[in-house]
């Protein structure tokens, strides 16, 4: 297979696209890399489609090192003809190679093995010629054998009838089609065990739907029910259809001794081999192809949460609330150091809400608060309500934004949290990481295990290795996307640089500790086992604001340092301008990108990009996305009527909707079918996380405390 020619068809790209996104992977370099810095080479290939590359690329070469594994083992048999090796090397799938390969296959003891073993093949090739003219009662007894245990006709004839049975199931061709005959007619079922039993899976007790339009997250949440033993999931295949195919494929003549006996051969074959191996196989890949499909929203949901605003120079109070072990404060400056930790007790059972408020007032005064940051956890609501009524009690304005939480316990718990906050107890590090959670999300997330920010659904039951690589691209590519400041980030943040390794984050770290701020990008060349490939990688991705050389404060690469110089010149520029806040109006000069990149001797996407910088030197790509809402007052779920309009901030993005934050303690769910007047087949065509949208009251249930929202004709 040329997989070069596979991956430009299935991405839609040029083949010389392919060729140089291929080389430049093989080479070591990154996805983020590629995708910024090589532009002239792929023609500007995102990274989204990069990964997309990737991905495919590896699922091929696998798909071909199979291949050549199994040819070699059909040869060493003394089984391998043209035609056989001409359809393994035309498999398009394992799948397909793995049903080439099935009559080959080593195989542990089967009843058909056993059959071989008595010496009843050439009995069973004589039913499966179907020209015998005596009945096989007569012709079976030439083997019966008392040493090898076959003591009557009845025996012989049911031990060929297995090795018969086998050889159907291994038919490759008859798989195929029973597979397709399965997917695209036959019907996915569940019952309960229990109807009795009230459980979250009450939808599924009697359940059925083709499994061709079976939607991901129906599949993921009929695993979860199976698994925890409350289902029983099965397909129901269109079993008439495939026995009379079956039996057209087999019975080639009319033969009144055989075709009664290869009847119900046919039938065994399908029932006890074929059937469940099919079924096994097609809910495996149901399930690969729902776990893809979540997997792709929690990348999109993780970046949306990961690229939100940083809200810059404001002193915050993270409050991270709870009962009976009191509220847990951290004062964090502008910078994200901690100035203060305290815990009060507003909440039940202690309710000293006087004395929570008297030493809230002190902190406001003493450091300057402007921003409280409250965390969604328990007794959240509880603790909404004493800052509002604080704030109405405040001669200076405060604001409050309810945070999402999710991972922040798993942080604080971690040997990260430890090592950064040696001295403070678990629910310190908790209100520290819920105060800058606000000032730089990014920053503070990735601290956390991707998996545990909790903006999916069903993460817990997927392949974690698939789930944990996606994230971590994820991750990679935004941090990339703002760039990391390289005198304040921490180890967890470098780590998701471009090139950088864990090991490689910790001596950034530790060379900064020894010897002070970075001055310039080549001083990262000092820094412990980072190479000259290691640094071509990650130099235009890393800040230095302030240092010897304002090109460093871009996310202009080193190597094209050059070239922007060069630009400036003909110009009448200086790199100097940049540490004034950039060059206004620079593109506008440029008349002809391609005569001037000719020039200056760089690609032309280069130079764009090189332009574009210049003119807004190290800007932020997240201060183009919605702000979180700041509020003063607080709502409560009884107050919500049908028909009230409100704003909200999307918390999480579903296949079947969105979770909307409309500032009472419930998401409030906004189905699918409500987000937009158009048809959509899924939620994130319309809506992302972070989101700020207008959202209208359908429902409330404050029993089930459910809220039903709406987005359409607003």
């Amino acid at each position: 297979m040329d997989i070069l020619k596979k991956l430009t068809e299935e991405l839609g790209i040029k083949l010389w696209q392919t060729e140089a996104a291929v080389k430049l992977i093989d080479e070591g370099n990154t996805i983020p890399f590629i995708s910024r810095y090589r532009k002239e080479a792929t023609g500007s290939l995102n990274d989204e489609v990069l990964r997309s590359l990737h991905e495919r690329l590896a699922y091929l070469r696998g798909l071909e090192d199979k291949k050549t594994q199994v040819l070699g083992s059909i040869e060493e048999q003394g089984a391998l003809t043209e035609e056989l090796r001409a359809q393994i090397l035309a498999a398009e799938t394992l799948v397909a190679v793995d049903d080439l390969y099935r009559p080959y296959r080593p195989k542990r003891r089967t009843r058909a093995t056993v059959a071989k073993e008595k010496g009843l093949e050439g009995l069973a090739d004589l039913i499966r010629l179907q020209l015998t003219k005596k009945p096989l009662e007569e012709e079976a007894l030439a083997y019966l054998s008392e040493e090898k245990g076959v003591l009557t006709a009845e025996e012989a004839i049911a031990g060929a009838g297995d090795i018969l049975a086998e050889a159907i199931s291994d038919e490759a061709d008859y798989r195929a089609y029973i597979r397709k005959a399965t997917f695209d007619e036959g019907q996915l079922c569940s019952e309960a065990k229990d109807e009795k039993a009230e459980t979250v899976y009450e939808m599924y007790y009697h359940y059925e739907e083709p499994v061709k339009k079976a939607a991901g997250h129906r599949i993921l949440a009929l695993n979860r029910g199976e698994a925890e033993k409350v289902l029983t999931v099965r397909i129901e295949a269109p079993e008439e259809r495939i026995l009379r195919y079956l039996e057209k494929k087999i019975l080639v003549r009319e033969n009144p001794y055989t075709t009664p006996v290869l009847k119900e051969v046919i039938a065994d074959s399908y029932h006890r081999l074929i059937e469940p191996s099919i079924e096994r196989e097609i809910r495996g890949e149901l399930t690969e192809k729902a776990e893809d499909g979540a997997i792709r929203v929690f990348g999109k949901n993780l970046e949306q949460l990961l690229m939100q605003p940083p809200i810059a120079g404001q002193i915050v109070l993270g409050w991270d609330p709870a009962f009976r072990t009191g509220c847990k404060l951290a004062v964090v400056d502008a910078t994200g150091k901690v100035l203060d930790t305290t815990v009060i007790y507003p909440t039940a059972p202690q309710n000293k809400v006087a004395e929570a408020k008297a030493v809230l007032k002190k902190l406001i005064q003493k450091y300057g608060i402007t921003l409280i940051s409250l965390g969604n956890g328990t007794a959240s609501r509880e603790s909404e309500r004493v800052i509002v009524e604080l704030i109405k009690e405040l001669p200076v304005p405060v604001q409050y934004v309810i945070v999402n939480e999710a991972g922040a316990s798993v942080y604080s718990a971690s040997k990260l949290a430890t090592e950064e906050f040696p001295n403070f107890d678990v629910g310190q590090r908790s209100a520290a990481s819920i105060a800058r959670r606000l000032q730089d999300p990014l920053a503070e997330l990735v601290k956390i295990d991707p998996k545990s920010i909790g903006v999916g659904q069903y993460q817990h039951d997927m392949n974690q290795k698939k789930l944990s690589e996606a994230l971590s691209g994820v991750v990679e590519d935004c941090v990339n996307r703002v760039g990391v400041d390289l005198n304040t980030a921490s180890a967890s943040l470098l780590e998701y640089v471009s090139g950088i390794s864990k090991t490689l984050a910790k001596n950034i770290v530790a060379y900064r500790e020894e010897n002070g701020r970075f001055q310039n990008r080549r001083q990262l060349l000092k820094v412990a086992k980072l190479g000259p490939k290691a640094f071509e990688q990650c130099a235009g991705f890393l800040r230095i604001a302030g240092g010897d050389n304002p090109l460093d404060a871009t996310s202009v690469h080193p190597e094209s340092y050059e070239g922007a110089q060069k630009l400036l010149e003909s110009m009448g520029l200086s790199c100097e301008e940049l540490s004034k806040g950039g060059i206004s109006g620079l593109s506008k000069k440029v008349s002809d990108y391609g005569k001037l990149a000719e020039k200056l001797g760089i690609g032309e996407p280069t130079l764009r990009d090189i332009v574009k910088e210049l003119e807004k030197p190290g800007r932020d790509p997240r201060d183009e996305m919605p702000r979180p809402i700041l509020r003063t007052d607080v709502l409560e779920m009884k107050d919500l009527t049908p028909g009230m309009v409100l704003k909200g901030t999307v918390r999480n993005v579903i296949d079947f909707g969105a979770f909307v934050d409309i500032g009472v303690h419930q998401d409030g769910l906004v189905h699918i079918s409500q987000i937009t007047d158009r048809y959509i087949k899924h939620p994130l065509e319309a809506v992302s996380v972070g989101d700020i949208v207008d959202v209208k009251v359908l429902s409330v249930d404050l029993q089930k405390k459910r809220i039903a929202l709406t987005m359409k004709g607003l």
